[in-house]
């Protein structure tokens, strides 16, 4: 039932999609719906929450299973791009879904790209500590990543084929981001 509750609402949004949708997608009895979860808010609270957690954490283990800036950055990347190509709807949840929709959600949101914002600048902090990029705010900078890599992975969810792009996101958004900071490396 949650993998059919992501879909629909990635596909719906929250004001459209109704318990009923739910249900039918996940071919479970309504009964069983409100056995779980006693409305439509508490499931997608829950479901943005768990969402949000899976895919720090992937970014997380990808990043720090590297050594330096540009395989953590290709791998942390290739991780966020693989998760948008087989599943969609966790990133469109987590980026557009429910936007304005509950005003719980809008602290979800906030912790959620605070704590995006630090998967992406605990390399950056290496990488400034061993004088391998300028001197700069890596916490500003790791919020403009973050916005970046959001902003290229939904239009890469818009292209026709977006498997066929894959790799070439991740490695133009490798470049962007190394220049980005004056990577001083190989």
């Amino acid at each position: 039932m949650m993998q059919a509750a992501v879909r629909v609402f990635a596909e719906k949004g929250y004001h459209a999609a109704t318990v009923r949708d739910i249900v039918n997608a996940a071919d479970v009895a309504i009964g069983t719906f409100y056995f779980y979860f006693p409305d439509k808010e508490t499931l997608f609270l829950y479901l943005y929450e768990e969402t949000a957690d899976f895919l720090l954490q992937t970014l997380d283990q990808a990043l720090r299973g590297r050594s330096t800036l540009p395989h953590q950055l290709t791998a942390g990347l290739r991780s966020y791009v693989n998760i948008a190509l087989y599943e969609p709807a966790v990133v469109q949840l987590l980026l557009l879904g429910g936007m304005g929709a509950l005003p719980t959600l809008s602290s979800m949101q906030m912790t959620f790209r605070e704590r995006l914002a630090n998967v992406w600048q605990r390399p950056l902090d290496r990488a400034l500590d061993q004088n391998m990029i300028a001197p700069q705010n890596t916490r500003r900078t790791a919020e403009a990543v973050a916005g970046a890599v959001d902003e290229v992975i939904l239009n890469l969810l818009n292209e026709p084929d977006p498997e066929r792009e894959g790799e070439a996101v991740v490695s133009d958004l490798t470049a962007f981001i190394l220049r980005a900071v004056a990577y001083r490396g190989s």
